[in-house]
Parts: structure tokens; C-alpha cells; sequence
């Protein structure tokens, strides 16, 4: 059932409770999300993005149910992701003739995806635009890797709606649609969760795309993502965040991160949270075991973080897997000007720290000198070098 947004403009898409996963599973969803579609009827009907695949026949009958398919004068595929694109060869079985506006990398993205060279795709760059009657238009701004190479934005004209796709979004339910329908504390908290595991590492690019789009002096009433809530209420509160959090965020956070074979590094972690605390009492500090925590909120606590401290404890001359492969997805998501420290225990040959200290480097971390290296489980003398490494970090 289609939704009304402003005027001849309708949500049309799949609001998932049951969706736990994303990104395959490397994305952690625990409030639901959402697949924003839209609809569009002046004087041509058009349709902005479609849902993912295992949706697409319930999305198909619902807008054949809302309008003739054969009126649909074409589609707009902000963004190539099956997330966004899953229902379209479904739909274009029924309307295979209908024109698909989409950016030159889009085209590349969806031949290769379903293999359909033969769609009537009409390539769009920025600036270009389309009349849809009534005196409006629509007009496209590429969002290259926000976050994929064929992203862009819509800007309906006189609605003055922004068709985000991925910025701004969040993996979210929300029924009602709306940001001030939304519990604020969950809304902000799924923002903050999308932005540090999905857009943090195009950051660079986010800052100058927001204030290309600010210079473009638009007169926004609504920016509606293809995930999560639609902004009406105060839509640039969620540009100016974005323009914050792309300028190397951070709040006066510690946050401790380890993982433990036998407790030993364990108890350096809670030494380690307890020493920053008292080094630094206005900060806030957090401890996070990475085999027990959700990952994509452990990288969101360090995306608010000033500095980290890491901890694991020496496994065939490595660290633990599960602390090896966070080390990868920590440096995948390329925080910066953070600070870090590193600690852990071993038994035999002791490379724990060293590792450590390699793998943060590599991920854009400045590391501090001082470090805890224990050989087996700590003593009163090795739990009292973590004042010292607490006061480097804080420093």
C-alpha cells in the first residue's frame, strides 16, 4: 500500500521487521529497515528505486495495484545495490520497454547483476534533468561512493525533495515513515551505527559532496532515503551531522576493546578501563569483548572514540583470529586522527603487542610507546603499568 509523502509524491516499499542481517552478515540490524521506493504521479508518473529480491513480488503487485504498470513513463535507479534494485527485472518483465534514467557506472551495475544490456537505459551526470509536468523536474546529482561508484541523488523541483538513496539513511523501522514519528533515541543512535560501518571510509568525499549540495543553495522540505526515515521535520539537521561527523569525529571517549583466551588479557582490559578513568575523568570509557559484542556497534563506540586501547593475547606467534579479523574491518572503515594503545598476555614467544601494534598503524592509528606485555597471567606489577599507558593515551 502506497503512502502519502507531499503532494503527487508516495512511498511505495517494504518496511522489514524480521531483517536481522545486511551485507550478507556484516551488518548487524536490531530495530528492523527499511526498502524506500517511490512514486511519483504528475503529468508522468514516475518510479524511484525498487526493493530488494525477496520482496519483488509483493512490491510488483502492490504498485500494479496502485497503477497501470504500462502508464509508468520510467524509473529512476538512484543506485544499483540489490537492496535498491532486487525488484526491477521482475517489473521490467511486465514493462520491458520503460526507461531506466541511471548513471554511466549504474549501467555496469545492473547489466552485470541481471544481465540485461538490452533495457533502454537513458545515462544521467549531474545537473541533467527531466520534465515530469506541472511546471517541475527532476534533477540528478551523482553521489559517487556514497557509498558505491554508481550512486546518485534525485531533486524533485517545487516539492523540493531530495531522493537521497544511501545518504542519510538508516537500517531502521519505522511505520509511521517520518523522522518525528521515530523514537529520536533509536533514530539517532541507527544513524550514527549507518554512518561509522557504511559511509565512514568515503568521509573525505561526504564533506565535499555536502557542500556542493549546500552551495547549490537548494530550498529542501524533504530529503527521503532509500533506508530508515524520511526527514521532514528540520530534514538538514541529518546534512549538518553528516558534515560533522565527516570532519575526523570524535567525543571525549576511551573505549577498551580486547578479546581473551584464558582471562588473562581480560583482567589488563578492566585494569586498562580503570586507569583511563581516573586518568581522565571527564571521559567517558566503554569496554567491549569483540567475540561477545556486536561488531558494527564496537565500531561505532570507536568511531565516537578519541583514542582505543587493544588488547589480545599471543596465539601462534599472531593474535586471536577474532581480534585479527576486527583489525581488518578496523582498518577497512579508515578512522582517523585517533590514538591507540595495546596490551595482552602470553605464555611462550610473546608477539601479541607487536602485532597489534602493526595492524593499528596500518589502519591510520597513532599508537602510543608505552604498552603492557605480560608473560602468563598478570601480577600486582604488571597490572600497574597500565596507569602509564593509560596517562600516554590520554595525553
Amino acid at each position: 500500500m502506497k503512502k502519502h509523502v507531499k503532494n503527487n509524491v508516495y512511498w511505495l516499499g517494504k518496511v522489514d521487521w524480521e531483517l536481522e542481517t545486511f551485507h550478507g552478515a556484516d551488518y548487524s540490524i536490531h530495530h528492523g529497515s527499511s526498502q524506500n521506493a517511490y512514486l511519483i504521479q504528475e503529468e508522468k508518473t514516475v518510479l524511484i528505486d525498487t526493493v530488494w529480491k525477496p520482496h519483488s513480488t509483493e512490491f510488483v503487485d502492490n504498485l500494479a495495484s496502485e497503477v497501470d504498470l504500462n502508464s509508468i513513463d520510467f524509473i529512476v535507479a538512484n543506485h544499483g545495490e540489490v537492496d535498491h534494485s532486487g525488484a526491477l527485472p521482475a517489473l521490467m518483465e511486465k514493462i520491458p520497454n520503460t526507461p531506466i534514467y541511471c548513471t554511466a557506472n549504474a549501467v555496469k551495475s545492473l547489466t552485470g547483476q541481471y544481465h540485461h544490456p538490452e533495457w533502454d537505459f537513458r545515462v544521467v551526470k549531474t545537473g541533467d534533468s527531466v520534465d515530469i509536468g506541472n511546471g517541475k523536474q527532476l534533477v540528478f546529482v551523482e553521489m559517487t561512493m556514497l557509498h558505491w561508484p554508481d550512486s546518485m541523488a534525485t531533486w524533485m523541483t517545487e516539492d523540493n525533495i531530495l531522493f537521497s538513496n544511501d545518504a542519510f539513511g538508516q537500517h531502521f523501522s519505522c511505520d509511521e515513515l517520518f523522522n518525528d514519528k521515530a523514537d529520536q533515541c533509536l533514530l539517532w543512535e541507527e544513524a550514527i551505527k549507518y554512518y561509522t560501518n557504511i559511509l565512514n571510509p568515503f568521509s573525505p568525499l561526504v564533506k565535499k559532496k555536502v557542500e556542493e549540495i549546500q552551495a547549490m543553495n537548494l530550498p529542501i522540505e524533504i530529503i527521503a532515503p532509500s533506508h530508515g526515515v524520511i526527514w521532514r521535520d528540520d530534514p538538514l539537521q541529518i546534512v549538518k551531522k553528516y558534515y560533522e561527523w565527516s570532519q575526523e569525529y570524535q567525543e571525549d571517549q576511551i573505549t577498551v576493546i580486547y578479546d581473551s583466551m584464558w582471562n588473562g588479557t581480560m583482567q589488563l582490559a578492566h585494569k586498562m578501563a580503570e586507569e583511563i578513568a581516573l586518568a581522565s575523568p571527564s571521559s567517558r570509557v566503554k569496554i567491549f569483548n569483540i567475540s561477545k559484542a556486536d561488531k558494527n556497534i564496537i565500531m561505532t563506540e570507536v568511531f565516537k572514540s578519541k583514542a582505543i586501547a587493544v588488547g589480545s593475547p599471543t596465539v601462534v606467534m599472531s593474535v586471536l583470529s577474532s581480534v585479527g579479523g576486527w583489525l581488518e574491518f578496523l582498518k577497512e572503515l579508515r578512522f582517523r586522527n585517533k590514538k591507540a594503545a595495546v596490551f595482552g598476555c602470553y605464555g611462550w614467544s610473546g608477539e601479541c603487542t607487536k602485532v597489534l601494534r602493526e595492524k593499528l598503524t596500518e589502519a591510520g592509528f597513532a599508537v602510543v610507546e608505552p604498552e603492557i606485555r605480560c608473560n602468563w597471567n598478570p601480577t600486582a606489577e604488571d597490572l600497574a603499568q597500565a596507569a602509564g599507558v593509560a596517562a600516554a593515551l590520554v595525553s
